[in-house]
Formats: structure tokens, sequence, C-alpha cells
């Protein structure tokens, strides 16, 4: 294979790369624009795989939240590894309200805590 065939491969394989990475943050945006409140946790609500998940969906119920989208970071890996780059923020579970990252477990719960998570939720319209 010439050097331009080459120079050609990569660059065909740079603009797929490319690709993938908008397509992933297309998802991400999407996901965080369908609900008030998005939770990005390991598992489900109903079956959390880890006890940092757990704790959070459980300041959210308690916070009052009628409903909330979750999306199992272990369905997508790639968009698993893309949200902590489009976050800047390397663990899980990550909450967003309102479009906008709140933080991870700890965070939340310092903010049920307090108070200020029912506060942020109420603004969202995301409680009854």
């Amino acid at each position: 294979m010439s050097a331009e065939a080459q120079w050609a491969v990569l660059a065909d394989l740079e603009t797929r790369r490319r690709q993938l990475a908008e397509d992933v943050v297309s998802r991400i945006k999407a996901h965080i624009g369908t609900s008030p409140a998005v939770l990005f946790m390991k598992g489900t609500p109903d079956f959390p795989q880890c006890g940092f998940s757990a704790q959070a969906v459980a300041a959210l119920r308690a916070s009052g939240v009628n409903s909330f989208h979750t999306v199992n970071i272990f369905e997508d890996p790639e968009l698993r590894e893309a949200l902590k780059k489009f976050s800047n923020w390397p663990t899980y579970p990550q909450l967003y309200v309102g479009g906008e990252l709140v933080g991870g477990c700890d965070i939340v719960l310092d903010m049920h805590k307090s108070g200020e998570l029912k506060k942020v939720l109420d603004e969202a319209g995301a409680t009854a």
C-alpha cells in the first residue's frame, strides 16, 4: 500500500471516529433532555448495581420526584466512557437536573440532607 493510500485510510478512520464521538454526544444530550431529572447510573432504580446508585435513587425518591429518567450505563459502554469527558465527572452515578450536572452520589446526598436537592428539583419541575 502506498503512503498516499495509507494516509487516505487513516483520514477515513479519523472521520469515522469523529462521527462516532458526535453520535454519542448527541445520545447523551438526548437523554439529558428527556426529563427534568436524569440519573446516569449503574443498573436500574429497581435493581441498582452499586450502592452509590442505590443511594442516589433513594435520595431522589425521598425528595419527592414523581418520575425521573435513568440510563443504565452498563448497557452502553461508549456512552459510559464519553459521559465522563462530556461532564468532566469521572464517576457514577451522575445526576442532571434541568439539563445541568448536579453531581455524583456524595453531592446528591449532601444536597438531600440540606434540603437543597428538593429545591433544585422543584425549580426544574421534577416534583409533584
